[in-house]
């Protein structure tokens, strides 16, 4: 199979946006007004989330502990059992934090799976950093994780993005399948992007199998192989 699977995470995996629920409970105040910057477009996501972590005080045992009450949604793991059983590698790619992330994941039995995401940094005491390892090097990317220089850097030709929002939107426009949820519908709509709109991951579980098993989905990566191989 040459397919690869790139999952966002706040939003699509949980049901909340787990680092706003983390700046609502932990940040001093200042961190709305940062985020009405970025909404407006005044700054991008890497600076905005930079500048919110700076704001977080809270102990690194507390944050952890209270991952524990993030909900996600309940077919995640059935969606990861299907593609592995397709040889489909799935990855979950973030503008969010990697210390939620690993924690959500590892509750619910998938601390394997690859995480590529802003990585926050303990500082000492109650006090934190953000830095964006995965960031575009070049261009007019803002994004702490771009999805885009991901992707490039995977081995397969063929990528199915599972995603919900502005981090995902340049991708939108490369991939080669979209599920789609909240935002991200709207983005492939208004820019005539070929999307699959789903609202929970029972959905993606059954259009992922109805589209694997499709003529047009097997012969584009039948098609692709023939070229590698040729």
């Amino acid at each position: 199979m040459l397919w690869q699977a790139i999952v966002d995470f706040d939003g699509t995996i949980t049901c909340e946006d787990t680092t706003d629920q983390i700046l609502a409970r932990f940040a001093e105040p200042g961190w709305e007004a940062i985020e009405d910057d970025w909404v407006s477009g005044r700054i991008g996501s890497r600076e905005c989330m930079a500048r919110q972590v700076e704001l977080l005080r809270v102990l690194p045992a507390v944050l952890d502990g209270f991952t524990e009450a993030i909900a996600i949604d309940s077919g995640f793991s059935a969606f990861v059992a299907l593609c592995r059983r397709h040889d489909i590698p799935v990855t979950v790619v973030s503008d969010g934090l990697d210390r939620t992330i690993r924690a959500v994941l590892g509750r619910i039995g998938l601390g394997a799976l690859p995480v590529i995401a802003n990585h926050l940094a303990a500082v000492g005491g109650d006090r934190w950093q953000l830095t964006s390892p995965h960031a575009a090097l070049s261009g007019d990317c803002a994004s702490g994780t771009c999805k885009c220089r991901v992707a490039d850097g995977f081995g397969r030709p063929l990528t199915l993005l599972v995603g919900d929002g502005r981090s995902d939107f340049c991708l939108a426009g490369q991939a080669d399948l979209v599920f789609a949820k909240k935002s991200l519908i709207g983005h492939c709509h208004d820019n005539a992007l070929p999307h699959h709109p789903f609202s929970d991951f029972s959905e993606a579980v059954g259009l992922l199998e109805e589209l694997l098993a499709s003529p047009v989905t097997s012969g584009a990566q039948n098609q692709l192989k023939d070229m590698i191989d040729g």
